[in-house]
This record gives C-alpha cells, sequence and structure tokens, in this order.
C-alpha cells in the first residue's frame, strides 16, 4: 500500500484516468446512436448497462495481464506479416463498426422518408450485444494503453472505474444532444467510421497517432457546432398577437 502515498502514482492516476475518458469518447457516441434506436427507458438503460460491460471487460482483462501480452504474440505470417490475436481483434471489430456505420447512414440517409412506427426501433438485447461486441474491442485498446503507462494493477483499475463513472455521468447529456440535431448524429457516425479505419489500420501494423485522429475530429466538431449556432440565430422569431 506504499503506492498510495507516492505522488508520482497519483500523478499517472490522474493523467491515466484523464486518457481513459478521452478514449471512451467514441465508445459513448457508439453507445449513444445504438441506444437511439430505443425507445424510452431502454435508452438509458442501454447506455448505463453498455458502460457497466465496458467497465467489467476491462477490469477482467487488467487482471489478466498475461494474457494480454500474449495477444500480442504472433499467431501466424502472411506475407511476411505477423499477425497476432490483437491485430485479429482490431481488424474485425474495425470491419463490424465500418459496416454497422455505414448501415447506420443508410438508415438515416436513404430511408429517411419512411414514417412507419417503429421502423427505425431495435431490440434491446440486439443492441446490447452489438455494444458488448465493440465493447471488447474498445476495452483492448483501453487496457493496452494503461499497461504502457502505469505499472500498478490497482492504480490502473481505479483509473478504469472512474473513468467510466465519469462517461456514465455525462452520456445521458451527449445522447440528448446528437439525437436532437440530426447533422451532429450523421457526423458522430463518420467519426465512428474514422475510427473503424484506424482500427483496421492498427492490426495492419500501420501506427496512426491518435492525436491525428482526435484532432480531426474535435475540428469537425467546431466546425458543426459553428453551424448550428448559425441556423439557430437565422431561425424566424415568433411573432405573438
Amino acid at each position: 500500500m506504499e503506492w498510495i502515498l507516492n505522488p508520482q502514482i497519483w500523478i499517472g492516476l490522474l493523467t491515466l484516468t484523464a486518457l481513459e475518458i478521452v478514449l471512451g469518447i467514441d465508445n459513448i457516441v457508439f453507445i449513444s446512436i445504438l441506444s437511439g434506436r430505443l425507445s424510452g427507458r431502454s435508452q438509458d438503460k442501454a447506455r448505463i448497462w453498455g458502460l457497466a460491460f465496458a467497465m467489467i471487460m476491462r477490469v477482467l482483462l487488467l487482471l489478466s495481464l498475461s494474457w494480454i501480452m500474449k495477444l500480442t504474440q504472433p499467431l501466424f505470417s502472411v506475407a511476411n506479416f505477423a499477425v497476432s490475436g490483437r491485430s485479429l481483434i482490431l481488424i474485425l471489430g474495425g470491419l463490424f463498426l465500418l459496416a454497422k456505420c455505414t448501415r447506420e447512414i443508410h438508415h438515416h440517409i436513404e430511408r429517411s422518408h419512411e414514417r412507419r412506427p417503429g421502423a427505425m426501433r431495435s431490440s434491446f438485447s440486439g443492441v446490447l450485444v452489438q455494444i458488448v461486441l465493440l465493447d471488447i474491442v474498445f476495452s483492448l485498446d483501453s487496457v493496452i494503453t494503461a499497461v504502457g503507462m502505469v505499472d500498478t494493477i490497482a492504480v490502473m483499475i481505479v483509473a478504469v472505474v472512474v473513468a467510466v463513472i465519469v462517461m456514465m455521468i455525462f452520456s445521458g447529456i451527449i445522447s440528448d444532444f446528437i439525437q436532437r440535431h440530426p447533422t451532429l448524429k450523421i457526423l458522430a457516425i463518420s467519426f465512428l467510421l474514422l475510427i473503424g479505419v484506424n482500427l483496421i489500420g492498427e492490426g495492419l501494423g500501420f501506427h496512426i497517432p491518435k492525436g491525428y485522429t482526435y484532432f480531426a475530429m474535435g475540428f469537425s466538431l467546431a466546425v458543426e457546432m459553428l453551424n448550428l449556432r448559425v441556423k439557430k440565430g437565422r431561425r424566424p422569431a415568433v411573432v405573438t398577437a
């Protein structure tokens, strides 16, 4: 328990917690978009359960670091490229994310004229299964980042738990904001497409600095927020008799 009195440990804890929150943004966006296909209180339940599964997944992975390290070892080679368990998980996760986001764009653009009740609804269990599948990929990335920054497992677990609690608190606000603005929802799906491409690239051995990705996402979000502000300012004033 000497690590509790070590200031370097606390600095590492705060840094890792902040990084876990940043890395969890894509998870929140994905959960928000999927939960938006549900109705009523099921949306809140899907978000909370989805983030809870993400936290459990990350803690279990942290408690099995020896297995995580084995995932980075080559399983076989294809054209002089060593394929590891981590590579397979990242590639499959990226492909799943690309396929899911493409379907979401299809629903929101190609079928926007359909107004049938329940046409856009999904089952709670189906949404939860999709969230869990992507949680595995996002959790793997999060855990590998944690292992590279901090040496104490207890600190890693505390950082993950605190980060997920923060995400649970703000996930509802983010989800409601995305659902209220259709253009922002399409932008969020585009972010996930970009992340899917990054996952595939990482799985194939191409190192893509996350700073570039987050800068592009932040810049696009800032432009979209300006667009929303301009549109709001152009709305005609309601004249009351």
